[in-house]
């Protein structure tokens, strides 16, 4: 990669040395270590940003996506997080195909394609009424659930589901594979300290590192392109951060399904056991950007504009190439207190960056080549709405 020559430019000698030797072949997790130890946050930014020039020169995407939030109860606990919602509480989902289906039609309405579905954690183990619920639907489990639900929305309305329902099993997403064009899995920390006593992980089993590695590992022994990503400032070291960057890039280097990785800034919310835990500084989180640009050259990399009103704009500067789902029609039910921007206002932010906003679908164009979608009915919809780049086309959402 010798585009990264251009570093010497930069103003710290030292680093601009580590950068350009190491990017040739690859940065190791020990030059990583220092460069995030050592960087001037400016450099970091600076390379990034050259790097995803380099190596994603193209639009700026994101998803136009319609939330589907299935069953918010959820059998962890993480101290950070308003979702999870107990059995009555006011907010408490629990959709009827009718309802489900009501949502996928008003996303079409807006030229949504994406069907997001959001579960709580196997909700099903610890709630009765979760039982009760599936049982009367006619199934036992939440992921039958999602697969009857997502064959629906194909039919009805051609929208393309995404599913986030935490740590599957091998055979769960088996299940899944046939309905959804991809899947998606937040790693949030390689870090097991932070399942120790008085730590955000502490009664969130399926947040064990080991478990939602096993569940990047098994879809990509299925080829199934994963999301996956970083919860960062929740209490990890900046040596655990680059940790976890390296976990999800021997991953993809392994199995080549992870077809983008988001970074996700923590922001206390009220009534939470984190509510007083201090939200990470911009210029941390930066660099945590930055970084992850740096470690994975080619990745698409994610930042979520909802999460950083009035500021998203930097992170184009930072190395991302995406800004994740969009949804005109539905809240961000995980981070309900951060209203999606209007998509003309991100792409007015976008192009005041130099790039271009472009719509994609929930898999992304490189996904769409080598076999990672078998089923043909899923194939069938993606020709209808994608131009020949894989991008959703421009007629299909100004239509």
């Amino acid at each position: 990669m010798g585009h990264l020559s251009v570093l010497h430019l930069l103003a710290n000698p030292a680093v601009t040395e580590m950068l350009n030797r190491t990017m040739e072949s690859g940065i190791t997790r020990t030059d990583a270590h220092k460069l995030v130890a050592e960087s001037p946050t400016d450099t970091l930014v600076a390379a990034a940003g050259r790097i995803r020039d380099s190596t994603r020169p193209g639009a700026v995407t994101y998803s136009r996506k319609v939330f589907i939030n299935l069953i918010n109860l959820c059998r962890d606990t993480c101290t950070y997080c308003t979702y999870k919602k107990e059995p009555g509480e006011p907010m408490l989902s629990m959709l009827e195909p009718t309802q489900v289906l009501a949502l996928a039609e008003a996303g079409k309405k807006y030229r949504c394609t994406e069907a997001l579905f959001v579960t709580g954690e196997r909700p099903e183990q610890k709630y009765g009424q979760a039982r009760a619920w599936l049982s009367s639907l006619g199934h036992s489990s939440t992921v039958e659930y999602i697969c009857e639900m997502s064959e629906l929305v194909i039919e009805k309305t051609g929208l393309l589901p995404h599913t986030n329902a935490g740590s599957l099993t091998k055979k769960e997403m088996i299940i899944l594979k046939d309905t959804n064009v991809s899947l998606g899995a937040m790693l949030e920390t390689s870090s097991e300290r932070l399942m120790g006593k008085g730590m955000p992980h502490e009664d969130a089993p399926s947040k064990n590192p080991k478990v939602r590695i096993k569940t990047l590992e098994s879809a990509g022994e299925l080829g199934i392109p994963m999301t996956t990503g970083l919860l960062v400032g929740i209490g990890e070291t900046p040596e655990e951060l680059v940790d976890s960057l390296f976990v999800i890039k021997k991953l993809h280097e392994k199995y080549g399904n992870i077809q983008e990785v988001i970074m996700q800034n923590f922001a206390p919310k009220p009534q939470t056991g984190m509510a007083q835990f201090p939200q990470p500084s911009l210029e941390y989180f930066l660099r945590a950007v930055a970084m992850t640009r740096i470690i994975m050259p080619n990745m698409n990399v994610q930042v979520p504009p909802n999460l950083n009103p009035d500021i998203f704009g930097r992170y184009i500067d930072a190395g991302i190439n995406d800004w994740g789902g969009i949804s005109p029609v539905t809240i961000d039910h995980v981070n309900p207190e951060f209203p999606w921007p209007s998509i003309e206002s991100v792409q007015k932010v976008t192009e005041g960056r130099g790039r271009r906003l472009r719509a994609r679908l929930p898999v992304y164009p490189e996904f769409l080549k080598g076999g990672f979608i078998t089923s043909g009915r899923l194939l069938q919809q993606i020709s209808l709405i994608a131009d020949n780049s894989g991008l959703v086309r421009d007629d299909y959402i100004n239509d």
